[in-house]
Formats: structure tokens, sequence, C-alpha cells
């Protein structure tokens, strides 16, 4: 290959099936030819919400596409969950503008995972390269300050720290399977008081009367999204945020995911008063969204956690993912693990600047993680 040429799309729909079918890992729930094209469709990922497509394509000689960047313009920082919000403050106070921005990431998902979308073999990294060049090429012609890539998967990390951007660091908590085939074996893990405190909040949702189902996307009706939206939204309504995701593009994600997508629901008789909407790749569940209708003992430690836990056992799932943040976490088995974004900052005072915060900020996130890692619940031979 001699050449490869770079162009962008401004949707996901753009770009045939077919290729996202052969450059993205198989049976990924957000990097497929549906996912993104939905959040897009729906306004998700559209202008309203600060997101503007501008997908980058790499073709050779021929015209046959052999690599795609996600990308999108941002002119705010609400969910990508790079945590930027400080350098855009920073950037104001010395004068300077910080959005619009760049980002290659999936809208509303902090998941790791692949963001170079290029074939193994021989001219990989030159594809990969020529990408990372058209990424930086297109902050001028937007305006941008900067282009970030969130939680890329561990090949694409050290492809971009090559091509000299700068690493951030970041801890989720994550539970591992260990091998220890279901869910009373996983307990057996952990040290006496810790088993019985998780036995006591399971036994307290049993003894509530609820009824907890799993179910796969292509498994519920589509007429009962609207209520199972209306538990998804509450949550951001308890605390004054936005509701991003409608109904009908929940609707829709179930649809064409299927199994691809899980839902654990709590129901009261028939009525769904909790839910707990996930996604899942061959390997990996990932937790996204929570809402509950009411006050249930111990039932977002049921919908959130066990039960996914649980899932990932029965089905062979080897990692499960929850969502940012939540030290609560940690009590129920969920490691910490250091998480990686990646920047390019045009302006070379501020790339200057940035670099030195993270210089700081890797010893004091190791330091985190390893504090965390001290309050896991197994017993010493097991953890």
């Amino acid at each position: 290959m001699n050449s490869v040429t770079i162009t962008s799309c401004q949707s996901a729909a753009a770009i045939p099936r077919e290729v996202w079918d052969r450059l993205c890992p198989p049976g990924h729930p957000f990097l497929n030819a549906d996912f993104l094209n939905i959040l897009e469709d729906h306004g998700m990922a559209g202008r309203e919400w600060g997101w503007v497509a501008q997908h980058l394509v790499a073709s050779d000689r021929s015209g046959a596409v052999v690599g795609v960047l996600p990308l999108y313009v941002r002119f705010n920082s609400h969910g990508d969950f790079i945590h930027d919000w400080s350098w855009a403050s920073a950037y104001q106070q010395l004068g300077k503008v910080y959005y619009p921005k760049l980002l290659s990431g999936v809208p509303h998902t902090p998941a790791s995972g692949p963001r170079l979308l290029v074939a193994e073999g021989p001219d990989a990294p030159r594809i990969r390269r020529a990408l990372i060049d058209g990424a930086k090429s297109l902050m001028s012609e937007h305006g941008a300050s900067s282009w970030h890539i969130a939680f890329p998967d561990a090949d694409d990390k050290q492809a971009l720290q090559g091509a000299g951007l700068l690493i951030s660091h970041n801890v989720q908590f994550q539970w591992m399977d260990s091998g220890c085939g279901d869910f009373d074996g996983y307990l057996a893990t952990f040290y006496a008081e810790k088993r019985r405190k998780v036995k006591a909040e399971r036994r307290r949702v049993r003894e509530s009367g609820l009824l907890i189902e799993a179910c796969h996307g292509d498994e519920i009706d589509p007429a009962e999204w609207p209520a199972l939206h209306a538990l998804y939204a509450s949550t951001f309504e308890k605390f004054n945020n936005y509701a991003v995701f409608s109904a009908s593009c929940f609707t829709d994600l179930a649809l064409a995911l299927g199994r691809r997508m899980v839902v654990f629901i709590a129901r009261d008789g028939r009525e769904p008063v909790a839910v707990s909407i996930c996604f899942r790749s061959d390997e990996v569940l990932y937790g996204r969204y929570w809402g509950c209708s009411g006050k249930y003992h111990s039932l977002h430690f049921e919908l959130c956690f066990y039960q996914g836990i649980a899932y990932c056992l029965r089905e062979g799932l080897q990692r499960f993912e929850p969502g940012a943040g939540g030290e609560h976490k940690i009590a129920r088995g969920f490691m910490p693990i250091v998480v990686h974004s990646a920047h390019w900052i045009a302006d070379p005072a501020m790339r200057k600047l940035i670099a030195r915060h993270l210089e700081q900020q890797l010893g004091a996130v190791a330091a985190y993680r390893d504090e965390a890692a001290d309050h896991l619940p197994f017993r010493c031979e097991s953890s």
C-alpha cells in the first residue's frame, strides 16, 4: 500500500455496514453499524447535545476502506467522560477558547475499546498513523483546541502515545471472573463478614416480593419502553440532570442489538418499578443506566451489581464494567482498574501545562488504586 486517503463522513450511516462489520470487533455492542447510527439519528449524538459527526475514513489507492476513526466535533464535555472540565476552565481563565474540541469515542459511554478501527496486517501501523494525522489536520479546519480519544484499548493507546499524544489516567471499578463457577462460588471467595452482608442485601430484595427478570433487547415488548424509560429518566431528575436517551431510542437499540442489550427489571406484580440497562459483547457486560420509582432496600445493588455478576457467570462473560465512579462497588468485589484517555493539545503552552498536570495525576491515580484495592472483600488466598 503506497498511499492512504483520509475523508470525513457526517454520519455513521454514511459508512457502509460491510465496513463496520469488517473493521469492528465481532459482537461489540457499541462499535457496530447500529449503535452510533441510532444515537445520531435520534439526536443523542447530534448538534442539540453538542455532538457533530466527522468520522474519518481511510481508503487505499483502489478506493477500498481500510480504516475508520469515529470522531465528533464537541461543543461541551457532557457525555464523553474524559473529565476535562478543569481544562476548559483553565483555558477560559487564560483568555483562550477551549470549545470546539474533537472527540473520538462512544457517546455517553465510558467503556474502553478500539478507536482506530483498522484490520490487522502489515499496513495497520501506516493506516493508524494516517488516521491520527487526519484527526490532527481536522482540528485546524474546525478551529478546535484539542483532540481527545476516550478510553482507547492498549494497542491504540500505544499508537497514540507514539504519535505524541498525552495520556490521562482514571480509575474504574470492574468485576473479573476468577473461575468461581456460580454466584455462591463467587461469594465463597469473600471474607465471612462481607459475604454475610451481600447475602443479607439479596435476602431483603427477595423478601420484598419483587420479581426480578433478566431480558435481552429483542425479548422486551416495544410498548413497555416508555415505562422503562420513565424509570431511567427519574434518576437524572433526582440530580437535576438531563436524561439524554429517549424511549424511542431505547426501543430502536433493543430491536437492533437484540442479545447485545441486557435489561434487568424489577416488577411489583406486572408493573416495572426499577430497571438496570446494560449492554454486552462476547466477553464483557457493560452496565449503563439505572432507575427506580420508589425506595426498596438494596434493590440498586441487586439490579446493578449482583444480577450482572450472576448473568456473567451464566453466560461465560469474563468482565463486568458497571460504569464510571462508585466506591461502593469495592465491597461487592469490583476491582480498581486504571483506564486511560489520549489527548492532542494544539496550543504548545497549554500542552506543556497539561502534560505537567497529567504527570502528577499518574502517581495520585496509582496511589488511589492501591488504596482502594486494600478494601476489596476477598480472602487473601482468593484475591
